[in-house]
């Protein structure tokens, strides 16, 4: 019942076969019989498989070679859009280059089953021509006076307008004082105005802007926005999706953190007059399920969005924009492993739309496609408004070191003493949640560690819970210990945020306090509401981990200081001068973005590492030449290609075993070379042993097709999976 690669007919006739991918994680299509009714490639349809039904799309025409006995009809065509030509494109084209099963992409593109369902018709209800005698209560004449004097309401919005419970509407609707009418489904979302009055522009942002305008009609083309943080490198791509929005065509925002982008939706509703639709994990289900629909009928013009935004059914797609497109939460890990700015490139080169990528620090592979050409760059060099960038220092912990039991050197801490003297604020920042990473017993050494995965359990003293970071596995801090019996004798070792912060309020009693982490500010209405107490300085002291970096504008910020600047530095990740540049950068761009000055101080026990001074010199262009030339001798991404291969199982042996199979089928290939297999840094996790391949390749070797083949010659034993990911980002 297998088949392979579709034929694209548009159409295929009643009685003959149809290729239908199932967004299932399987080798290819299936082959399907259509029935009385031809379909055409993109409709959904429910078909069996086994036992049950699934949805699938039509990718085109059947291959045949299947016995017809065991050939099975479609059972029938969803009433809803079609999966778009171009979403098709998308899914075989990230298929293709991850070497996932399509059907595995395909799932992420129907991620919202209930959007295909049929559309409920809203009843409304009127005044009734002749109102009988009935009963009046209070509450009913209130419910006919507003009846008479509205047009047609949803009954639970008739008995809001006339304060009354929804009982009451329905008791006159039975009695037939009001008669009911079907009523069309009002837009999910309003269209933003592309004239609405926005900010005004300086002259480098208006050339940029214009730039941007006529860059969409051509056609495909990728632009770098290179400005400076607080340099208004937002309000210039919002002039590229008045645009898009003016020409009738649909924009996509992609965020690295959009549920706690509180500002930038505040930005974009003071440009265009709305908000856009939003894409993200805490949206509700009838939510995720009306905005999917919008953005197939293109009655969603402008959608912002994490990454997944990217699979959405566009119905016509004319402008893609990366925000920060440096930042690491665009590569997904889990399932289909992919970047999306990436992706969003090929995803505009498949719909001939124009991408913008925006950053204060691009990343090194986007700098190496505007050197060779392929992207061009457009540079915003000043802050807007006359603001100046912050002066960088670096404090010497050899130096200046902290009291023992503290993590704040004597300088940061007369810093951070000035600039509340002055009635300005000022912002910690230490990646780390938590309260302290590691805890052991002071008797005997033990370290309470996940049962689970190859990591330390952190405390969290605010949730009394001691917690993995990797697979939410929970416990109550133990009064003794598990390895000696000992009592009370638990020590935490090194800081976080939370230790941070019990520091700050003994050193700072008077300030008001706020933390700001993915564990502390739960969805986007804590977070708007944390940015409006800091922006409107209800907060006087900030301490946060990387979400503070995202973007976020406080006129009265004027400090920064980073606990740790070392951290990130180490553990081998090729990547990690480059994200510890690009991080600390960012978080030192929150300060003084307004009249006043600002300044950023960073803690190091490496003051003469090269990101140290680099950022010290503001001068992230010779970094950046240096970090590519050893990028670049070491044959290392993107001057080179990389591959991982993840073999985990539940049994250590059983794995081992596999890996040793595998090696042995392993190509052989001039200039690809296969490292491994090794134990990966987390070597447990979530119950799974894990080993590692990697496989690195000159720029001019394939990499794909050997490790396709390399894929298909091994048979998979039960119990044993194989993630692969092309261009890795982690490597843990």
């Amino acid at each position: 019942m297998l088949s392979a690669v579709a034929n694209p007919a548009r159409q295929i006739s009643p009685h003959s076969l149809a290729g239908v991918l199932l967004p299932l994680p399987l080798a290819g299509l299936y082959d399907y019989r259509v029935g009385d009714q031809p379909v055409a490639m993109g409709d959904f349809v429910v078909v069996p498989l086994g036992k049950r039904e699934v949805v699938g799309v039509v990718w085109g025409e059947g291959r045949g070679g299947v016995d017809p006995a065991k050939l099975k009809t479609i059972h029938r065509r969803l009433d809803c859009r079609p999966l778009p030509e171009a979403s098709r494109k998308f899914v075989d084209w990230v298929a293709g280059y991850t070497l996932a099963p399509p059907g595995a992409v395909l799932r992420m593109a129907m991620s919202v089953p209930s959007a295909l369902e049929p559309l409920r018709d809203l009843v409304a209800c009127r005044l009734a021509a002749t109102v009988p005698a009935i009963k009046l209560t209070e509450a009913r004449r209130r419910v006919l006076a507003a009846a008479a004097e509205l047009p047609p309401l949803l009954p639970a919005d008739l008995a809001r307008e006339a304060g009354v419970g929804p009982a009451v509407v329905k008791g006159l609707i039975e009695a037939g004082a009001l008669e009911t009418t079907p009523m069309a489904p009002p837009p999910p979302f309003a269209i933003p105005d592309p004239d609405h009055p926005g900010p005004l522009l300086s002259p480098a942002q208006r050339q940029v802007a214009d730039h941007l305008r006529d860059s969409m009609d051509k056609g495909f083309s990728v632009v770098l926005v290179d400005g400076v943080t607080g340099s208004g490198k937002t309000e210039v791509y919002f002039e590229a999706i008045a645009a898009a929005l003016a020409a009738g065509r649909q924009s996509l925002v992609l965020l690295p953190e959009i549920a706690l982008s509180a500002q930038w939706l505040t930005r974009f509703r003071a440009r265009f007059g709305v908000e856009p639709a939003a894409w993200h994990s805490e949206l509700t289900d009838a939510k995720r399920r009306d905005t999917w629909r919008a953005v197939a009928a293109g009655s969603a013009k402008v959608v912002v969005g994490a990454r997944s935004a990217l699979f959405l059914p566009y119905a016509d797609l004319g402008l893609i924009i990366v925000d920060e497109e440096h930042d690491s939460g665009f590569k997904q890990e889990d399932g289909v492993a992919y970047h999306a700015r990436d992706m969003a490139v090929v995803r505009g080169q498949i719909g001939g739309c124009p991408v913008v990528l925006a950053s204060a620090t691009p990343s090194l592979e986007t700098m190496m496609n505007v050197q060779a050409g392929r992207y061009a760059r457009l540079h915003l060099p000043d802050r807007h408004a006359g603001a100046i960038l912050p002066a960088i220092g670096v404090v010497d912990l050899r130096k200046d070191p902290p009291p023992r039991g503290f993590w704040l050197s004597p300088v940061l801490v007369k810093a951070v003493e000035e600039t509340l003297a002055a009635g300005e604020q000022a912002m910690l920042f230490l990646n780390r949640r938590g309260y302290a990473p590691l805890t052991l017993c002071r008797k005997c050494g033990h370290r309470l560690q996940c049962p689970h995965c190859t990591a330390w359990l952190v405390e969290h003293r605010h949730a009394g819970r001691m917690v993995c970071h990797h697979c939410g596995h929970q416990i109550r801090p133990p009064t003794e210990c598990p390895e000696c019996g000992a009592e009370d004798s638990f020590a935490a070792c090194g800081p976080g945020i939370e230790r941070i912060a019990e520091e700050v309020a003994h050193r700072f009693p008077q300030a008001r306090l706020a933390m700001m982490a993915s564990d502390t500010v739960s969805g986007p209405q804590a977070a708007a509401e944390l940015v409006r107490r800091v922006a409107d300085h209800d907060v006087d002291l900030l301490v946060g981990t990387q979400i503070v970096a995202k973007g976020y504008h406080f006129p009265m910020l004027t400090l920064v200081g980073v606990v740790d600047a070392d951290l990130g530095l180490d553990g081998g990740d090729l990547r990690a001068a480059e994200r510890t540049h690009q991080l600390l950068s960012q978080v030192a761009g929150r300060a003084g973005r307004a009249e006043r000055p600002g300044r950023v101080l960073l803690q190091t026990f490496q003051p003469d590492h090269p990101v140290m001074r680099a950022l010290a010199r503001g001068d992230r262009d010779s970094f950046m030449a240096t970090e590519a030339q050893a990028r670049r001798d070491a044959g290392m991404p993107p001057y080179g290609r990389l591959a991982a291969l993840v073999v985990s199982g539940p049994e250590a042996g059983a794995v081992d075993e596999f890996c040793r199979k595998m090696i042995r089928l392993a190509p052989s290939l001039e200039g690809l070379q296969i490292i491994g297999p090794a134990p990966a840094p987390l070597s447990l996790l979530r119950g799974r042993h894990r080993r590692r391949f990697l496989i690195k390749a000159r720029r001019d070797v394939g990499l794909h097709q050997p490790l396709r083949k390399w894929l298909e010659s091994v048979v998979v034993p039960s119990g044993i999976r194989i993630q692969v990911d092309v261009d890795p980002y982690g490597f843990l």
